[in-house]
């Protein structure tokens, strides 16, 4: 069953990796292992990334002649080969969606969105464009999937019903990391070799876009956590690049001689990565979730991260890692160290970890949830119990 697929602020096949990337390619696995066939819509970014609004008029401008344009393709294809439903992953303020509601509307299928948010406060600030263009394709949605609880509360008063939100788990492909595993001893006998490693220190990973904002907080925090482990012995491991890699090596001066810089890293080599080390650490300040701490646990590693609403959803304290107030670096120094000095605890950790990721964050458990949601919308929009009428051009 065709499905039209889209993500208005990076599509799934951007060169440059991100969570954002990630999660995109994972929902697009869900949907294929669901059964359906979803295709790329579009790649028309409407991300504004200045709160500029005559760039917000532009880019709506733009998105509803690509609107119109699909709707004309699609409707010159056979009935079988129509999208069935549209699917957009994440929209917001700041990349809303000019394409699905007007596409959705037209041939006359549900519109679906993923990881929608919605914030008051933007209505009349420098957003106020595309906050508005969200919030319309917001209430125009049959179904809103929500990874992060964060973001409930926004979203909710605009939907037709409460039932039209859906809670998700955030979900990756958890075999590879599984097998890689199975293969510790390997991948870090490997890395030590490769990057002059300790292999009797405990590996502190973390892997992570390098960014201005949030990203760089995170990074100062983790930085500032290091310098408190006093004589603990640990070697920390970073994978990762972008625009703010000067800064975050700067913050990391104070303890750079038991540190190792891998760059951006391949997606291939992430699962032997994570199952080389000992801890994964991020503390996810103004964060929704992280697919690298679901790749961390599936990997069978113990994750300390700071407890935003989403990454509670992934991490589960005291089990399979530990979670710590944002910001606090008292609090994660103390996390990271009781895990330094406990390895018993983090083997267990890591073993519950891993049971947490394929029972709740695989691609299988995604797919089955998608599948139980969708399928029913389909048949009533088939007409088995009344759909919405296509609507004509403009």
């Amino acid at each position: 069953m065709p499905i039209a697929f889209y993500a208005p602020m990076k599509p799934p096949d951007h060169p440059v990796p991100s969570g954002d990337r990630q999660m995109a390619r994972s929902l697009w696995a869900a949907l294929e292992r669901a059964g359906y066939r979803p295709r790329l819509a579009s790649r028309f970014v409407a991300f504004d990334a200045a709160g500029d609004d005559a760039c917000q008029a532009r880019l709506g401008e733009h998105g509803r002649a690509i609107a119109a344009t699909l709707l004309q393709r699609y409707r010159a294809l056979p009935a079988a080969a129509r999208p069935r439903l549209w699917f957009t992953y994440h929209l917001y303020h700041k990349a809303p969606d000019w394409l699905g509601p007007v596409v959705a509307a037209g041939l006359g299928i549900p519109y679906v969105v993923a990881e929608a948010s919605h914030a008051a406060k933007q209505a009349n600030g420098s957003w106020a464009r595309g906050y508005r263009a969200a919030a319309a394709a917001i209430a125009a949605a049959d179904l809103v999937f929500s990874p992060n609880p964060d973001d409930d509360e926004g979203v909710l008063p605009l939907l037709a019903a409460p039932s039209r939100l859906v809670p998700i788990r955030p979900g990756i492909d958890v075999a590879p990391f599984a097998a890689a595993a199975s293969r510790r001893a390997e991948y870090r006998r490997r890395l030590a070799a490769r990057h002059h490693l300790d292999v009797g220190h405990p590996w502190l990973l973390t892997a992570a876009m390098m960014r201005d904002g949030a990203k760089l907080a995170s990074y100062r925090l983790l930085a500032a956590t290091l310098a408190r482990l006093g004589d603990q012995p640990w070697q920390a491991i970073i994978a990762g690049d972008g625009p703010a890699a000067a800064k975050v090596r700067a913050a990391f001066a104070p303890v750079a001689d038991r540190v190792v810089w891998l760059g951006e890293v391949a997606g291939d080599t992430l699962p032997g990565l994570f199952a080389a080390a000992d801890l994964y650490l991020w503390p996810a300040i103004g964060e929704a979730f992280g697919v690298a701490l679901i790749e961390a646990q599936a990997a069978a590693l113990p994750v300390v991260a700071g407890a935003r609403p989403g990454v509670a959803g992934i991490i589960a304290d005291g089990r399979t890692g530990r979670l710590t107030p944002p910001g606090d670096v008292a609090a994660f120094a103390a996390a990271v160290a009781s895990l330094l000095a406990d390895p018993a605890l983090r083997r267990s950790q890591g073993d519950a970890a891993a049971l947490q990721a394929r029972r709740h964050h695989s691609t299988e458990v995604g797919a089955a949830l998608l599948r139980r949601h969708l399928q029913p919308l389909l048949a009533r929009f088939a007409g088995e119990e009344g759909g919405r009428p296509a609507c004509p051009a403009a």
